[in-house]
């Protein structure tokens, strides 16, 4: 043990694994003074390194072993052991006792040289502490995981309690428990918490006598906390206060916004309050940079499908349509499409509302019907800016759809979205605006019709062999023996089955045949069937196989398409 406790410095050890040069620890380091952050910190988040490649290297050089805290069920022994303020401050998290010697504790930790934590942990508990390696976010996660709702109830109950002594000596203060700490403490719980558990949307809503919360994750709606409703005055004001909203009108709908940094990532929230029966309605809508401006090959194209792609996103000019429902990926795609265009050598111009994710070099703008800054008047002035490539948030109306044709015609790439069933309808949605039909086959390049189905769980997805029924559904013979999978339930999905989403998509790319068939008005079925000549997979054809591949379910394949 004498060995271990020589505390030896991250940056020495990363350079001795080859995992960093020293001129990169210098400039860590300049930017280190006076952030009060840790190098490790200061590393991961100037994008030097990952968080697992510093785990790595100090596996290598402490030959210490490494814990994947994710799917790890914390006994609850083990969770009474140690405060959740002292495991926060030195992000760290005991998850066994030692099968072998029960005055052993296994302890994971972000930073398992530090000594200090290791001896605090050690006389807290009166046990032996054995460090293990876990990245910092695994560890946040963790201690969200067991301790989250006990915090925010404990938070609650303190707010209610201070809220009582302060009815006892004074009757008007009720107005000042807005700035209280512990309902500040509850509002940042919640919004960390979604956030670790991948949750899109925050709702908080008024019931008759309680206000509940509940998490959309992987686009399924989960309910987490329910507090008693004295508590959703103090709730939506805070709310309201982070977002820049007027606190005082409770009787008409808002909209607000504001940022956050969670575990070492900055999150873009935007808030929507309504008024219903029982008090306000709150949702929280998150969203990361990082998560829409993801690598394509993260969108789940198959091989053919991003050759497609490819091909779209190379012409000069033209209109790329992205459609689907609301919380189909849409923007995933766009921003995807977008950040591969942007080089240095183009001018990509947005008009958004809202505007989802700031992306470093393109124009950006949001749409202010205050200031009759519309799609159509904002198109208007974008056309004389010299752009290259046009990104419309959405063609809702016949002035927009012929801007954004002419524009396309006269040598600018127009991505845009819209609300269809496939990609084929969005043709017929343009023609109902008035769109003339030799103008939509001229301008049109090709169009993604796309949907988000939920991954079954890799570690608790169950095998069984395919009903009759479902041989029906997925086009296999009946006498076809076919093993398919359906959804468990385990610690690491949450009991849920499904961890994570991934895109079915519908690719149709315009060629000269379907021009002339555009041209002519023909059908919607003449349509199709020159789309598939072309190479193009239905939305269902794409789930399908998505079940034949055991990625997710029969029942995720019917929601996410229906012939």
């Amino acid at each position: 043990m004498a060995l271990r406790r020589e505390r030896m410095r991250l940056g020495d050890i990363l350079i001795k694994q080859n995992v960093l040069t020293e001129e990169q620890l210098k400039q860590a380091l300049e930017l280190q003074k006076g952030s009060g952050k840790k190098i490790g910190e200061v590393l991961v988040d100037s994008g030097m390194i990952t968080e697992e490649m510093i785990v790595r290297a100090l596996q290598m050089q402490l030959g210490l072993k490494v814990v994947h805290l994710s799917g790890v069920v914390i006994p609850k022994e083990v969770r009474n052991l140690v405060s959740v303020s002292l495991l926060k401050k030195y992000q760290c998290i005991p998850f066994e006792l030692d099968p072998y010697n029960a005055n052993i504790l296994h302890l994971a930790m972000a930073d398992p040289m530090d000594m200090t934590a290791i001896d605090d942990i050690s006389i807290v508990t009166n046990l032996q502490v054995e460090p293990y390696i876990a990245t910092t976010r695994e560890v946040l996660t963790a201690i969200d995981r067991c301790y989250g709702a006990s915090e925010t109830m404990d938070a609650a109950r303190r707010f209610t309690r201070e809220r009582a002594l302060l009815r006892g000596t004074a009757e008007d203060e009720g107005e000042t428990d807005v700035s209280d700490a512990p309902i500040v403490q509850l509002v940042r719980s919640l919004i960390e918490q979604a956030i670790r558990q991948r949750a899109s949307d925050i709702h908080i809503e008024a019931l008759e006598e309680k206000v509940r919360v509940r998490y959309r994750i992987d686009g399924a709606l989960y309910e987490k906390m329910v507090y008693d409703n004295s508590l959703l005055p103090a709730i939506a004001t805070r709310i309201k206060i982070m977002g820049g909203m007027d606190i005082s009108e409770k009787r008409k709908p808002q909209d607000g916004r504001m940022s956050i940094e969670v575990d070492r990532q900055e999150y873009d929230i935007r808030i929507s309050s309504i008024p219903t029966v029982h008090g306000e309605k709150l949702v929280l809508r998150l969203s990361s940079k990082l998560n829409l401006t993801r690598s394509k090959k993260e969108l789940g194209l198959s091989d053919a499908e991003m050759r497609i792609f490819d091909h779209m996103l190379a012409h000069p000019y033209g209109i790329i349509f992205v459609t689907g429902p609301t919380g189909s990926g849409k923007s995933t795609t766009l921003y995807t499409a977008l950040s591969e265009l942007n080089t240095e050598n183009v001018n990509i111009v947005t008009v958004e509302d809202p505007v989802e994710a700031d992306i470093e070099g393109i124009n950006q703008i949001q749409v202010n019907p205050k200031v009759n800054l519309t799609f159509a008047s904002a198109l208007r002035s974008i056309l004389r800016q010299d752009p290259d490539i046009i990104m419309i948030g959405e063609i809702r109306d016949r002035e927009t759809a012929s801007i954004a044709v002419q524009a396309s015609i006269t040598g600018h790439l127009v991505v845009s979205t819209m609300h269809t069933n496939n990609a084929v309808g969005t043709l017929n949605r343009m023609a109902d605006m008035g769109v003339e039909s030799y103008l939509i086959a001229d301008s049109m390049v090709g169009v993604i019709a796309q949907r988000l189905v939920r991954k079954l769980c890799p570690h608790c997805k169950k095998p069984h062999m395919a009903t009759a029924e479902e041989k029906k559904l997925l086009r296999l013979p009946p006498d076809k023996e076919k093993e398919i999978y359906e959804p468990g339930g385990c610690h690491f999905c949450n009991q849920t089955g499904y961890f994570g989403r991934i895109g079915v998509f519908e690719m149709m790319e315009v060629n000269d045949d379907m021009r002339k068939l555009i041209s002519a008005n023909a059908s919607t079925e003449a349509l199709t069937e020159a789309a598939r000549r072309t190479g193009m997979h239905t939305l269902r054809e794409n789930a399908v196989q998505y079940v034949l591949d055991g990625v997710t379910s029969v029942e995720e394949m019917l929601r996410a398409s229906y012939e």
